[in-house]
């Protein structure tokens, strides 16, 4: 399983343009192959800090999600919405199970 996190930092003015950019990414990210968790949050403390965290079954299932047209959409429209660039980290999990606390 492939894990990606990481924040976008977004301008303050399309702040709003920004979450309706992300929920259309999600949402079309959510329905494609090999995508098992796909999400957008606001940071609490920076609601101009946005985190996404990603899970995908392989490496294969997160190259073909970087072709898709919902994905070069969402390309084309950051530099409008970015304060600056996205920091994220691509992990390569070999096993996971339910954590009990």
């Amino acid at each position: 399983m492939i894990v990606i996190a990481g924040t976008i930092p977004v301008k303050a003015a399309a702040r709003e343009e920004a979450y309706k950019l992300a929920t259309m990414l999600e949402d079309a990210t959510r329905k494609e192959p090999g995508c098992l968790a796909y999400t957008f949050y606001a940071d609490r403390n920076d609601p101009n800090t946005f985190f996404i965290f990603e899970e995908w079954e392989s490496d294969a299932a997160l190259a073909s999600h970087f072709q898709t047209a919902h994905m070069k959409q969402f390309l084309q429209q950051a530099p409008q919405i970015l304060a600056g660039p996205p920091v994220a980290k691509k992990y390569t999990v070999t096993s996971a199970a339910p954590l009990s606390v």
